[in-house]
């Protein structure tokens, strides 16, 4: 049926992996990551399938003709039709009066809001129907619609919100607290929204203090005294290394430094003689 990039997208049923690209044989579920997944179909054109949305392909009927499956989220089709081409979304099957070349944008919301941009004037004329009701929809060429909850009888035929799959996303938006990026998929429902994460610069634990502060006198109109204070006391300051005092010298030394002043003032005249060696 077609081919897609395996990087993009969580796939389930008839398939055949090879190198980095998924060829799809029969059945087989798309569910895009957080970018859009392209299927290219083997018959002509491709299929977007939006960030996060879940999709089917299947085979319909004889030749080319396919089933397009939308669970949720937003898909774009892009192909020449064929004769039995049948589109599905949880409320809704689509079917051909006339043929055409498809440009469709499709989106399911969380509460069934169906939005439908039958975008081309070359597009298929396509019927809509209501598997569990008697309502029916003529969708014509370059129409817009929005069915609210899904329902054939709520029908929004001036609809100028986008189907398709959404924009890049918008740049980094800069604020007093820094720039925070804002998820073109999660702004148009296609992905839950994260929560905040921890702003603690790294290597620092996150701390949260919930504490109250109260003021007040006690009975004798006195100020009440401070609550004891909660914090660890200091530690006792490390003893500091003292080196220990020098050895006084020992008798033998101190003789020698005496009788070497005594020679020194008696014969500070004399001429040094020469050592001798010594023969011991």
């Amino acid at each position: 049926m077609g081919t897609v990039a395996t990087a993009d997208a969580v796939l389930t049923g008839g398939l055949e992996v090879q190198n980095d690209r998924a060829s799809l044989l029969s059945n087989v579920s798309v569910t895009a990551r957080d970018r859009t997944a392209a299927i290219t179909l083997h018959r002509g054109g491709e299929v977007l399938v939006c960030a996060t949305s879940q999709f089917h392909l299947l085979h319909s009927g004889n030749g080319a003709s396919l089933l397009f499956g939308l669970d949720r989220g937003a898909i774009e089709i892009h192909t020449a039709s064929q004769p039995q081409d049948v589109i599905l979304t949880p409320d809704i099957r689509f079917t051909l009066e006339a043929p055409g070349t498809f440009d469709l944008r499709l989106r399911v919301t969380r509460n069934g809001d169906t939005c439908i941009d039958n975008h081309s004037p070359d597009a298929p004329v396509l019927n809509l129907s209501d598997p569990f009701s008697p309502a029916t929809y003529r969708l014509m060429p370059g129409q817009h619609i929005l069915l609210e909850h899904g329902s054939l009888k709520e029908v929004v035929d001036n609809e100028r919100d986008p189907c398709g799959c959404p924009s890049e996303p918008a740049p980094l938006v800069a604020s007093a607290a820094g720039p925070h990026p804002f998820p073109a998929a999660v702004s148009q429902d296609l992905a839950p929204a994260q929560p905040a994460a921890n702003t603690a610069p790294a290597g620092e634990k996150h701390t949260q203090i919930d504490t109250t502060f109260a003021y007040g006198t006690g009975p004798d109109g006195k100020p009440l005294p401070p609550p004891p204070s909660t914090e660890p006391a200091p530690a006792p300051p490390a003893p500091v290394a003292t080196a220990p005092p020098p050895t006084p010298p020992g008798a033998h030394d101190l003789a020698h430094a005496i009788g070497h002043f005594f020679h020194k003032l008696f014969h500070s005249g004399d001429r040094p003689e020469k050592p001798q060696k010594s023969t011991q």
